[in-house]
């Protein structure tokens, strides 16, 4: 190989080094980024909490990732991954948005829970004194007991609420507070119905 063939030849590689050094690089470690933002996000419970927004943060990912794919595909002096990389910023804003708003939703619905079981004690303690009021007759005697022990089982089930917020699942006791209040303002009207009966037929008399 003669002189000037040799520098050809490092001509073009050094060429070809420059075009290979300059071709566009895939997001690797931004794709990681948003992938561990949204590991977080699904730590807090975005996916119970904030189901929309950690469904948008997936579905951004998805079209960054679809976008890296796609410049893959291409010859490598083609490949631009500027779009990837906005699709890639918008999902970690996406990802850390899911997260915030679980954390908030959390707190608001631990509120809810909270304030649901109190609700559910005063309506119990409101049956019992509609209890002393209502009619000690024979006939009704049998339906006042059924509803004492209905009241009974429902106070001693109240405990379960608060170990379920102990235990953090919030929208679990958030349900079963406010199936329990259901059935408290149940038992009430129940009572007032048969205190306003008794009412109208002693009227009558």
């Amino acid at each position: 190989m003669g002189v000037k063939t040799f520098r050809t030849v490092v001509s073009v590689i050094f060429v070809l080094g420059l075009i290979i050094s300059g071709c566009a690089k895939a997001p690797v470690a931004e794709v990681d980024a948003v992938r561990a933002a949204l590991a977080d996000a699904k730590t807090a419970e975005a996916d119970r909490y904030a189901n929309s927004e950690y469904g948008t943060a997936n579905s951004s990912l998805a079209a960054a990732q679809s976008e890296v794919e796609h410049q893959n595909s291409r010859f490598a002096l083609l490949r631009n991954y500027d779009q990837a990389k906005q699709l890639l910023t918008k999902a970690q804003a996406d990802a850390q948005a899911a997260k915030s708003a679980a954390d908030t939703n959390k707190a608001q619905v631990r509120s809810e829970a909270e304030s649901t079981l109190q609700q559910t004690q005063t309506a119990i303690m409101e049956a019992k004194d509609l209890m002393t009021k209502a009619p000690k007759g024979k006939e009704g005697k049998a339906a006042l007991e059924l509803i004492n022990a209905d009241i009974t089982m429902l106070e001693t089930s109240l405990p379960e609420v608060t170990t379920t917020i102990s235990s953090g699942d919030f929208l679990t006791a958030r349900d079963q507070a406010q199936s329990k209040l259901t059935k408290a303002n149940s038992i009430k009207q129940e009572l007032q119905d048969v205190i306003a009966k008794q009412a109208e037929l002693s009227g009558k008399r």
